[in-house]
């Protein structure tokens, strides 16, 4: 076998985020590298025990998305494995503070949801640009949402999260200032659907749905698709909607 596809994906110990570690643990000669915040769990635990494909491995590194260290004592961890670099790296560890509209939401929510959502991903870009260099066809993919997209307020009526909304769309503005600022790499940003979670959930009873339509199966595969076919020339600097493939207004 040649040198393994890097993958890292942040925030592997529930949702969306476990379930891309399995797919790409599913595939041939891969390293997949996934952030925790909690080894404890069962849903690490199931993670761990999840079989790899032949010469495929999993490499846990805890990080915190509130802590200014851990993405540094990660980054050490990782080279100290032999890894020199990463092919793709997946932000998809995020926050999700109490639904409280525009009228009540508290200052230390806002800015709890901006430390997550948008200022971690930068701290993580900031952390791994040097091995995302080394890689011959990088990619960075920021798992965002429509409800950071200040084009579609009015349309899902997203005003209803202004703290989370708000800090994904700090997080959009800053994958698009990665993608212009760094002609050699590939930059998404990504909508996973309307997802079966608990905040999925949650939104759907609030339009009138008894469920999210989009299972994280579902979600996740659409997801690595994207990922696959993405390209500098097609694909970098544009917030997609994985479900479907179309473009999300920024």
């Amino acid at each position: 076998m040649g040198n393994p596809t890097i993958v890292f994906i942040t925030g592997v110990g529930k949702g969306i985020g476990a379930t891309l570690a399995r797919i790409y643990l599913a595939r041939p000669n891969h390293a997949v590298i996934g952030s925790i915040r909690d080894e404890t769990t069962e849903e690490v635990a199931e993670l761990k025990k999840f079989p790899a494909a032949k010469g495929t491995k999993l490499l846990l590194v805890h990080i915190d998305s509130a802590s200014l260290d851990d993405p540094q004592k990660a980054l050490s961890k990782i080279q100290d494995a032999g890894i020199d670099h990463i092919d793709v790296v997946i932000a998809n560890a995020g926050g999700y503070p109490p639904v409280v509209e525009l009228d009540s939401v508290s200052r230390k929510d806002l800015l709890s949801c901006f430390e997550v959502n948008a200022a971690a991903p930068l701290l993580l870009f900031q952390t791994f640009k040097p091995l995302l260099q080394k890689a011959s066809a990088p990619k960075w993919i920021a798992i965002s949402t429509s409800a950071g997209s200040v084009g579609y307020i009015g349309v899902i009526g997203s005003h209803i999260l202004p703290a989370y909304g708000a800090s994904k769309a700090a997080l959009n503005w800053l994958t698009q200032s990665i993608h212009f600022q760094n002609e050699w790499l590939t930059v998404v940003a990504l909508h996973p659907g309307l997802v079966q979670t608990g905040q999925g959930n949650w939104v759907a009873r609030k339009v009138g749905l008894e469920q999210a339509p989009t299972t994280t199966d579902e979600s996740a595969l659409s997801i690595v698709k994207v990922i696959d076919d993405a390209t500098r020339e097609a694909t970098s600097g544009k917030f997609i909607s994985a479900v479907d493939g179309t473009e999300v207004p920024w």
